[in-house]
């Protein structure tokens, strides 16, 4: 697993999903380099005491979910299956193969559950994650 350094540098790449001004207003917590999180892989990370999985699409972008399944209650999610349902980027749990919406958490199989998303940017070739959940509606 790997650990978080707290970082408080400017980048100039911004987190997907997010709007630039709410960009700047984060805290960001380096986590590792880019190369660590293989394309179509996951890592778990402990940032500020949280398991967080990060993931990267076969098509490069990373995700940063909660590491926890639901289904299992276990701390799994980046030993997953990463793929694709219908164009909507997923991971699928290695224990009960519940896939889960790298964007949003929502499980795809069951819209009732959803996992805590962290905004992720890439800074110098380093993964950084805000440390404080986004919810969607």
């Amino acid at each position: 697993m790997l650990v978080a350094n707290d970082s408080r540098n400017d980048a100039k790449n911004e987190a997907p999903g997010l709007d630039p001004s709410e960009c700047a207003e984060l805290r960001w917590v380096d986590v590792c380099a880019l190369d660590d999180v293989l394309p179509g892989a996951g890592a778990a990370a402990l940032v500020e005491g949280e398991q967080i999985a990060l993931v990267r699409t076969v098509e490069g972008t990373v995700h940063a979910i909660s590491n926890f399944d639901p289904f299992s209650r276990a701390f799994v999610i980046a030993r997953g299956i990463v793929g694709d349902r219908g164009g909507t980027p997923k991971i699928a749990s290695p224990i009960y193969k519940q896939s889960f919406d790298l964007r949003t958490g929502v499980c795809l199989d069951d819209a009732t559950v959803r996992l805590p998303v962290y905004p992720v940017r890439i800074v110098a070739e380093r993964i950084q994650v805000c440390p404080t959940a986004r919810r969607f509606e």
